[in-house]
């Protein structure tokens, strides 16, 4: 496969990957007061120091996952943690019973999933980017 399919391919990839953490900043953005409330609501103190950390981490890293070459890397592994620590504190399936249950299980696997792939990513661009090896 030449250059330009993989730099489409990983192009289209980066943005996909992005698009969860952009649309998320935005939306607790616009949604302050009920993302205040629900981060509250899940024993996450101060919620009024940690939200704004919250969507500068989203929006910014977002952004490093499109257009960074080493930035992109540290975001996509920030991320990857940032996306495993939402599970253990918004998706405790294992607390649930009957349908909310199978839909935290589905939500906790489906970040699971989105941590390897930012992972992955994170791998792929500091292997790129780290200086050559001698023998």
């Amino acid at each position: 496969m030449g250059d330009l399919p993989l730099k489409t391919l990983e192009g289209t990839g980066r943005v996909l990957l992005a698009s969860l953490f952009l649309l998320g900043g935005l939306n607790k953005v616009l949604n302050y007061a009920a993302t205040l409330r629900d981060m509250a609501a899940a024993g996450l103190a101060p919620a009024e120091a940690l939200l704004p950390v919250v969507i500068a981490l989203e929006v910014i890293g977002g952004l490093f996952l499109i257009f960074g070459r080493k930035a992109g890397a540290a975001a996509a592994a920030l991320l990857a943690g940032f996306t495993l620590l939402t599970n253990a504190v918004f998706h405790r399936f294992w607390t649930l019973d009957g349908m909310a249950a199978e839909l935290h299980l589905s939500l906790f696997f489906k970040n699971i999933s989105i941590a390897g792939g930012l992972l992955i990513l994170a791998a792929l661009l500091w292997s790129r980017h780290r200086a050559p090896h001698f023998s």
